[in-house]
Parts: structure tokens; sequence; C-alpha cells
């Protein structure tokens, strides 16, 4: 088979990102096979192997990342110049907006084919204020806009295939985001994990992600309370990066001693907290897969989440409850960890 060049986008190349880490392995399999790949990132911290990673830069403060990141197309010179560089590419792998206008405008110049990989956009009404809210509509109409002149489309379940068909018209076919189950096992040594965030003596509960209204952490916090309260030998670890601050502020202030932010895990850690818990609970009201969930599966885990998105393609081996009924979430952990 002919090796090709591969340029794949993505807005940040990051363990902190689900997306991210799919692009990273999709780097490593098809550099594998001989193709010659270059990552296109507006910032990365991940250490290429066998393929190359060119950064493009943003600013640095988060606010104006923000920004910048909604009306990147408006960055003519620095769309030009990237896309310029995509003349000769046989394909462009667009993750995430706003790094599909590169991605389209190499199609329109030099007919480099473009492939939309479907993540999906969470709903506007998910987030807390008028300005998130309309933040979230400009950035989904963009992303729209962006797309239009893809030559095909890859979603990662078959709920995401659906809502980019309706949204957009523009149908696509579904891959499963692939994971290296030879990362994940029951037999990782957890004593590092159980020693620093004392957990001995006590029943885990874990959450892994981006702390943001959307993926519903103030409901999970809500639902570990009445699970703490008739099971007091319990602690919610949330490891995450925050993403909304006054958002975290909040949580923080409502979460309780038994409740553990850890921050950003870098992922070679990862594997010791999903091995360290006795059950993975999420409380996203919206995901298009949920990496993390598919994780904690892979190392045994069981896991209760809300019956929204790509949970019931996903979630095989544990509860799914109504979205937003805490008492039954809370039920539904209980249940598990009374056996």
């Amino acid at each position: 088979m002919q090796k090709q060049k591969i340029a794949i986008l993505t807005p940040t190349f990051s363990h902190f990102s689900g997306i991210d880490r799919v692009v990273e392995q999709q780097a490593k399999e098809l550099s594998g096979k001989g193709n010659k790949v270059v990552v296109f990132a507006l910032e990365a911290d991940i250490i290429p192997k066998n393929y190359r990673v060119v950064v493009l830069g943003m600013p640095k403060n988060h606010l104006l990342q923000r920004i910048y990141r909604l009306l990147f197309f408006l960055d003519f010179k620095k769309v030009k110049k990237y896309s310029d560089e995509l003349k000769g590419y046989d394909e462009a792998i667009s993750h995430f907006y706003p790094m599909n206008w590169i991605a389209s405008s190499a199609k329109k110049k030099y007919g480099t084919k473009y492939t939309y990989y479907n993540h999906g956009i969470g709903s506007p009404e998910l987030f807390e204020n008028i300005f998130e809210r309309c933040y979230m509509r400009i950035f989904r109409l963009l992303n729209k806009l962006s797309v239009r002149n893809a030559d095909g489309a890859v979603s990662v379940s078959n709920f995401l295939k659906n809502e980019l068909k309706k949204e957009t018209g523009l149908d696509s076919r579904v891959v499963y985001n692939k994971i290296d189950k030879s990362r994940f096992s029951k037999k990782i040594d957890v004593s590092p994990i159980i020693k620093k965030y004392s957990l001995r003596g006590y029943r885990v509960l874990l959450f892994v992600g981006r702390i943001s209204p959307h993926k519903g952490v103030h409901l999970l916090i809500e639902a570990f309370k009445a699970v703490n309260k008739k099971m007091p030998n319990t602690k919610l670890i949330i490891a995450g990066k925050p993403t909304f601050e006054s958002y975290f502020k909040k949580l923080k202030k409502s979460a309780g001693d038994n409740v553990i932010f850890t921050g950003f895990v870098d992922e070679k850690d990862l594997p010791r907290f999903y091995s360290a818990c006795d059950v993975y609970v999420t409380a996203s009201l919206w995901e298009g897969y949920d990496l993390p969930a598919a994780e904690a599966q892979i190392s045994g885990k069981k896991v209760v989440a809300f019956d929204v998105g790509a949970h019931p393609e996903i979630i095989k081996n544990g509860i799914l409850a109504r979205k937003n009924d805490i008492e039954g979430f809370a039920g539904a952990v209980l249940k598990i960890l009374s056996k």
C-alpha cells in the first residue's frame, strides 16, 4: 500500500484532553504504518514518537484563548500560512473546531482531502450563564460552516453520527475510539494512590475529566453526599483540569471533606486511579463517547452514569440512571458498593 502524507489537526495536543489522547493514538497508528504524519495544534505538550508536531501558537490568557479559538478564522495570516503548508498532503484530518478552517482552506486551494473527525459539541443549554450559552451557540454555528466542504466525516459513536447528520446534513461512518488495552490492568500497584490520598479503609468513587458544567460535576457531588450519608467510609476523587474557574470555586465550596480534587492527572498515572477505585462515576449531561468510562471498564470497574448521549453504546458493565435523577444515581452506586 502506498504511504501517505497526513496532517492531523487539533486545537490542543495535551493529555488533559480526551480528544487529544485519541489524536495521539491515531498519530502513532498512522505513522507506524509508514505514513508521514504531522500534528498541527495551537498548543502542545505531548512528546511525539515517529511523527512531527507543529505548534501554531495562541494567547496564554485563558479568556483570550477562548475568544481566539472562537474567532480563529479572522486570523487570515495564520489560516493562510498553515493551509499553504498542507499543499501536497494526501489528507488533512481535523478533530475539532477551529482547526477545521485550515483543512477547509487547504481543500479549496489545493484539493487536499479533508476529513472531519466528529467528537461532538455539547448543547449550549448545558452551560451556566447566558454568556457561555451564547458562546457555545456561535461555536456550533461556526463549526457547521467550517465542515461544509469536508470530503468525508468520521463520528466516534452512533449518537454523534445522528447528531452530525441532523445539524449539518453531513453523513459519517462510525469508528469507536481505540484504547491501548495494554496500559490498563486489574493488577496494577495502587499503593501510591492509596497513600497519597489517604484512601485506606475507604470505598472509592472516581471521576476523570474536565471540570465543566456539562460534565455535571455539581450533580455528581450531590449524589455522592447521598451515598456518603448511608455509607460514611466512602470518598470521591475528581481527577481533572478545571476549565471554568467560577464553576470550580462553587464546587469546592459545596464538596465536603470526603471529596478530593486532584487537578490534572498525568496519563501515565491514570491506570493507577482506575485500579484504585471501587466504582467509576460520571454525572455528565452530554457525552459523544466518554473515554474515561471506557477505560474504567477495561480496568475491570463498573460504571454508574446518566442515560445520555453515547453512554448506552459505551457502558456495558454498570448501571445507567435517568438524567438528573440524583437519588437513582446514588442508589445505583450503593447497589454496586454493597455487593
